[in-house]
């Protein structure tokens, strides 16, 4: 069991840019801490990344773990394994957070399992239980049918990963006060055990629908991929990005990278449009947070009107262009 009654925070970053993810689990581990009476501390792994731990102070962090080391200027598994690990050895967390992106998802099992913890993957919610002071990670099992809450009483830290856009971002303030602290890893240059020959970087410089503040979203009820056109000229109209279900990526009408629901990316924009989406949970549960949501479905008892705030029941490839005549009259 652990000395400490801190919450921890990994903090991704990618060739000195902290990832939003990162930001969002200072938020729910600020809220997480204030519940444990204790505090919320980070931990920033590269190289030359001290000015990234004073932003991450600004966020909230009262202490700020760094190790700096020039192996760690490119993620791989072993190393930054064996600097997380370290910092959580040095610093003894009751929660440890990490972020469910993609290098998340393969640092975070290698960590709990050489601390011989547990880990609750994809959690979408997190809270601390009052009378005993676990905490209470939620995540949806069985296709998303089901909402799991998991626990892990007999060891430490308890550790999860979270997906990101569900949490929200804590407000910036440069007048906190926190400290740095380096600790040294004892890296060696047998711990690179990937050779990272080549990064190649996507050329399209499309906004990620995680930090879209308006997503217009596609359902089977499109149709065919031909009808993906008016989607995309919604989109352009309104300033936003294009997302979609399951079933249009599995049909190859989108890029799996622009995949709302469970399987997808958790989203929360200003703005949704739900177009011939039924509204199966396993979508609901990646955009239910969104401010404002309007769908448009044949089908008068689809789920998706539940979460609606505005419903219009038509076929929508008859409904866009009206609403295409109506957005060129504004």
């Amino acid at each position: 069991m652990s000395a400490t009654k801190d919450v921890l925070v990994f903090i991704e970053q990618r060739h000195g840019i902290i990832q939003s993810v990162s930001l969002e689990l200072l938020g729910i581990g600020a809220t997480l801490a204030t519940k444990l009476e204790s505090n919320l501390i980070a931990v920033v792994i590269g190289n030359q990344v001290i000015d990234l731990a004073k932003e991450v102070g600004s966020y909230g962090a009262k202490r700020v773990y760094v190790v700096d080391d020039p192996m760690l200027e490119t993620y791989v598994n072993e190393t930054y394994t064996k600097a997380l690990t370290a910092v959580i050895r040095e610093t003894n967390p009751d929660v440890a957070l990490v972020g469910a992106t993609a290098l998340g998802r393969d640092l975070a099992p290698r960590v709990s399992s050489r601390l011989h913890t547990g880990l609750t993957a994809d959690c979408t919610s997190l809270d601390i239980d009052e009378t005993t002071n676990q905490l209470l990670m939620t995540r949806p099992a069985f296709g998303g049918n089901l909402m799991a809450t998991i626990i892990c009483p007999d060891h430490r830290p308890q550790m999860s990963t979270v997906r990101p856009g569900v949490m929200i971002k804590p407000e910036q303030d440069k007048t906190r006060k926190f400290d740095i602290i380096t600790i040294d890893a004892n890296l060696k240059p047998s711990d690179v055990n990937v050779e990272v020959l080549e990064t190649v970087y996507e050329t399209k410089k499309r906004i990620r629908i995680e930090d879209a503040n308006v997503l217009v979203s596609a359902g089977r009820g499109i149709g065919s991929k031909e009808n993906m056109k008016q989607v995309e000229t919604l989109a352009q109209l309104l300033k936003g990005e294009v997302s979609g279900t399951r079933a249009v990526v599995d049909n190859g009408w989108l890029d799996k990278d622009r995949q709302v629901g469970q399987t997808g990316k958790t989203v929360r924009p200003d703005l949704y449009f739900a177009l011939g989406i039924s509204g199966a949970i396993q979508h609901i549960s990646g955009m239910e947070e969104s401010n404002l949501v309007i769908a448009i479905n044949r089908n008068p008892e689809a789920p998706i009107f539940e979460v609606a705030d505005v419903g219009i029941v038509g076929d929508v490839n008859k409904v866009l262009p009206e609403l295409f005549k109506q957005l060129n009259h504004h």
